[in-house]
């Protein structure tokens, strides 16, 4: 048989093209609704997050953990790592005039409150985003992006967003994707809700509210000290309770008045200094996991810590900024997706928002163009604009190199004219040359050959110097020199050009 395929079965042949064609390649085997998941049996997908499972709780419980100061600091400080990141949209292969457009609308938007919008999105895991359109002329372009609280979306069983619209019963209204975009913190097809930091949170915050709680009853009972007062045996009830107000006003206002037969004894809580350590002890792992938990390191906020265990921890805190930069990237590129693919067609190419640190980039070009040009490589004054952001008067002008160069220097302006330079070098006959090179060289010889004894040969060369015709010579080795370092730069320039 010609035809290339399997058999299916013992009467059904399926040749390659047709399996090729077959529709099941494209749909999903391994889906929920065909799995045992008792999560795949109800109406939509809950989250599967630990500790909202067990606290049967939605992501608002997350929300109460900023009031700590200590989580809404580093929050705060995480935020404001990405911000203070560089930002630009790069052309990339997108036509000039689709960049100019998501530019001019990019700048019409607060970034700075879209961004710390979708930063929430590492913090609860996502962080759905609503494109509010209008029109611009013969353009359709989102208005605003506005953050949604997460809680009030869900996710079905095919992994499609949905809202818990009130007239939509217990499954959600379906979101259009041209109005929503979700940014996500490790978002799979097992989790589409993705993994928020504040879950790593949660049980340290708990336990250091109760830590200090507890604390602060241990403070009250050992860190004052205790008024023991002391009655007759024989006293009554009342003696007893009328003693016992007068210490507690003695406590409060240092001032009680008792019978001259009771007393009223100090006592120091001795030996408690090791229970105090315990709750310091819970109080500082605490925070220890949760600096882990957000920033990454727990160096830069203990007081143990020291510049080089500081500066250390920083170095983890930037894989998670740029973590961070990197959800926000991805999310305005897809509303930027959006805008293209409705003003200009899908087949258009789309310009690319970044984020980056400004200090690291320049380093490495500065240190990239100071080789190149110590090799040789000459950039213009637009390369060197574009690349550094300067401004029109940041450069100077090239300076003219000033007074009489040597030969071999390189402000000689080359010979075009090859005709010309071949005349002068073939007006010098070689007679000439020869009749100076004799009559310089003649004097010596003879003083040579008539010392026979080094000093001697000294002073006979000093006494034929003053006699020696030497200017003729001179001139014409000087033609010659300027004549052979025009040829050599007219051949350097011609090798470059080939």
């Amino acid at each position: 048989m010609s035809s290339k395929g399997v058999w299916v079965s013992p009467t059904e042949f399926v040749t390659f093209a047709e399996a090729r064609r077959d529709k099941s390649l494209t749909d999903h085997i391994a889906s929920r609704g065909r799995s045992f998941d008792a999560q795949a049996l109800g109406m939509y997908l809950p989250n599967p997050d630990t500790i909202l499972k067990a606290q049967g709780k939605d992501i608002k419980v997350y929300r109460d953990l900023r009031s700590s100061a200590l989580v809404g600091g580093n929050i705060r400080r995480r935020k404001s790592s990405v911000l203070a990141l560089e930002r630009d949209l790069k052309r990339g292969k997108a036509p000039v005039r689709v960049e100019r457009f998501v530019r001019d609308w990019l700048a019409d938007l607060d970034l700075d409150r879209i961004i710390r919008e979708l930063l929430d999105a590492a913090l609860f895991g996502y962080q759905p985003v609503e494109l509010m359109w209008k029109s611009v002329g013969l353009h359709l372009v989102p208005e605003d992006l506005l953050g949604k609280p997460a809680e009030w979306f869900l996710y079905d069983q095919d992994n499609q967003l949905r809202f818990r619209a009130r007239d939509a019963g217990i499954q959600g209204e379906l979101c259009d994707p041209q109005r929503f975009i979700v940014a996500r913190q490790d978002a799979t097809y097992n989790n589409p809700y993705g993994f928020a930091d504040m879950s790593m949170c949660f049980w340290p915050v708990v336990f250091m509210k109760g830590g200090m709680k507890f604390w602060v009853q241990f403070t009250e009972k050992y860190g004052s000290p205790w008024l023991i007062g002391k009655h007759p045996r024989g006293a009554s009830t009342k003696e007893t309770n009328d003693l016992l107000d007068s210490l507690e006003q003695m406590v409060q206002d240092a001032v009680a008045v008792i019978p001259n037969d009771s007393s009223v004894e100090i006592k120091e809580a001795a030996g408690k200094t090791g229970s105090a350590d315990v709750y310091r002890e819970l109080l500082m792992y605490c925070r220890s996991e949760i600096n882990v938990a957000l920033l990454g390191q727990n160096q830069t906020t203990e007081a143990n810590s020291n510049r080089a265990s500081a500066m250390a921890g920083l170095d983890v805190t930037e894989d998670i900024r740029d973590g961070d930069a990197s959800i926000v990237a991805a999310t305005l590129n897809a509303a930027i997706r959006l805008v293209v693919d409705l003003n200009f067609g899908e087949s258009i190419a789309a310009p690319l928002y970044e984020l980056w640190e400004q200090d690291q980039i320049d380093k490495t070009l500065a240190e990239r163009d100071k080789s190149l040009t110590d090799s040789g490589v000459k950039f213009t004054q637009q390369y060197w604009m574009r690349t550094y952001n300067l401004q029109e008067g940041d450069l100077a002008p090239p300076v003219e190199p000033t007074g009489s160069p040597e030969f071999a220097e390189s402000t000689l302006k080359p010979i075009l004219d090859q005709v010309a330079l071949d005349q002068v070098i073939n007006s010098l006959p070689a007679e000439l040359l020869q009749e100076h090179g004799e009559q310089a060289v003649a004097p010596v010889i003879d003083a040579l050959l008539r010392a026979r004894t080094d000093t001697e040969a000294l002073g006979l060369l000093a006494e034929a110097n003053p006699t020696m015709d030497d200017q003729a010579l001179q001139e014409t080795l000087t033609r010659l020199m300027f004549q052979a370092g025009i040829w050599g730069r007219l051949n350097a320039n011609a090798d470059r050009e080939d």
